[in-house]
């Protein structure tokens, strides 16, 4: 028995065309979550210090914290760990939002880890208003990745 691909009351062609532009809106949705790679480097350089603004209340990481808090046995390395350790994170940041943008699904997973392991750092240092940016940040990324995922044609198993 053939199965048809038209939904009740369309022709082949109207259901082709709606496929069609089902998938065109995930893959803008996509592109728009994967923007938000780009608001969180922005928002990390904010709370770097590399930026005039510096907004530690609500736009923090944790990472950057616990190597504040933590970090005075390095010494006069301080400051160049500090500092790598940030132009590292704005670039993973910047370097996944590209990918993502072109559609890699494993870019919006890798953030969504990056961001879950950061949000425990933030827990300790007990910056809970940072908490909860990242986590829009999460569920943005989550809901790119789920988009991608249901553009994808479902395996044969």
């Amino acid at each position: 028995m053939q199965t048809l691909n038209v939904a009740a009351g369309r022709t082949n062609t109207e259901y082709q065309a709606a496929q069609a532009q089902h998938l065109a809106d995930l893959r803008a949705e996509s592109q728009e979550d994967a923007n938000y790679f780009f608001w969180a480097a922005g928002f990390a350089a904010t709370a770097t210090g590399f930026l005039v603004l510096r907004l530690n209340v609500v736009v923090n990481v944790g990472v950057f914290d616990l190597l504040r808090f933590y970090g005075g046995p390095l010494g006069r390395h301080y400051a160049a760990a500090l500092y790598s350790v940030e132009a590292l994170w704005i670039g993973i940041l910047v370097g996944l939002g590209f990918a993502a943008r072109r559609g890699q699904r494993w870019a919006f997973l890798a953030g969504i880890g990056l961001y879950a392991a950061d949000m425990l750092a933030l827990i300790a240092m007990f910056s809970l208003l940072a908490f909860g940016v990242h986590a829009f940040f999460v569920y943005r990324w989550f809901r790119g990745q789920k988009s991608l995922s249901e553009m994808s044609p479902p395996s044969a198993a």
